[in-house]
């Protein structure tokens, strides 16, 4: 287990760094642009100390800094399967670390896990995946049968739900692996100074409350507003500490995997500069060489202006050709 951090800024990921796993973990860490807390506890049932679970973290930082990607995922399986699922998730994430738009990733998830599920292993997983673009502070999520993430209004001082968008037409954002082709629709919302976005698997809105039921999305709003928002590092222990009181668990473990990540805006966004894009270009052809090398698809950055051009001249990070 990573040793306990409570400030962010004691662990700032580094540009084309690639963080997580779905090991236990209780830490903070920062990109250029977040502040993130993050838990994980693998259910550890009869074992007593179970190390990995079915949950997956990750968090990976561009070769600017400008962009960051977080992924939280419940996969359906134990042991190796969640393993090579976790090895796979990697893999993806770090070859589409450059891209802003996170819809190629996403689409590149479902056919991983549609290949694997095709291959025998019946793999299936609900993920929620977030990417952060720190000259605009636009925040893009999609879930693919996952919880919605919920959003902390410093302005209203309230909490609610981030409502993913619903297709007019079929199936969409579905679990990943259970249909090949379904469409992935995204929401993206601006983060305010002091704006707070939480990510969680369903072990959270499937606790039970007092009266047996599940609390289920509501409750877990309920449930985050009275915690204080004021001071994040307190929120996830608070909260999962208020879900545990009302099951009448006297603080006893979840009986499923349950992962939490808190996401906040900081100040330490990347500006724009010619040397600042010089610096990302040797991060990408020294990431290319090493992928030469080790046989894998190398991080190529996104082919759009605002991609290529917003490290060195800030005007076109807000551009969308």
């Amino acid at each position: 287990m990573t040793p306990k951090a409570d400030n962010p800024r004691d662990q700032v990921m580094q540009c084309m760094e690639l963080w997580g796993g779905n090991r236990d973990i209780d830490t903070a860490l920062a990109t250029q642009g977040l502040d993130a807390w993050v838990f994980s506890r693998p259910y550890r049932g009869d074992q007593g100390d179970a190390k990995a679970g079915g949950d997956i973290h990750y968090l990976t930082s561009c070769a600017t800094g400008r962009i960051t990607r977080m992924l939280l995922a419940d996969v359906s399986g134990h042991g190796e399967t969640v393993a090579e699922a976790a090895r796979s998730l990697r893999r993806l994430l770090g070859q589409h670390a450059n891209y802003i738009d996170q819809t190629r990733f996403v689409s590149a998830v479902d056919r991983r896990f549609g290949d694997l599920g095709g291959a025998g292993e019946g793999l299936f997983a609900t993920a929620i995946v977030a990417t952060y673009f720190s000259p605009t502070d636009e925040l893009t999520l999609c879930s693919a049968g996952h919880p919605p993430a919920l959003r902390y209004s410093a302005k209203d001082r309230a909490w609610s739900v981030i409502s993913p968008p619903r297709a007019g037409d079929g199936p969409s954002n579905l679990p990943l692996g259970v249909l090949e082709g379904s469409p992935y629709l995204q929401s993206s919302i601006v983060l305010g100074e002091g704006d707070l976005v939480l990510l969680y698997t369903d072990a959270l809105t499937e606790a039970l409350g007092a009266d047996g039921s599940q609390l289920g999305i509501e409750g877990v709003v309920r449930l985050a507003s009275e915690t204080d928002a004021s001071a994040p590092v307190r929120i996830i222990p608070d909260l999962l500490g208020r879900i545990r009181a009302a099951s009448g668990g006297g603080g006893a473990d979840f009986d499923d995997d349950v992962s939490v990540m808190l996401i906040r805006r900081n100040a330490l966004k990347p500006k724009p500069s010619i040397a600042l894009a010089i610096r990302a270009g040797l991060r990408i052809v020294g990431n290319v060489m090493g992928s030469v090398a080790r046989g894998v698809r190398p991080a190529l950055p996104e082919r759009s202006v605002r991609a290529l051009g917003g490290a060195f001249l800030p005007s076109l990070n807000r551009t969308r050709g």
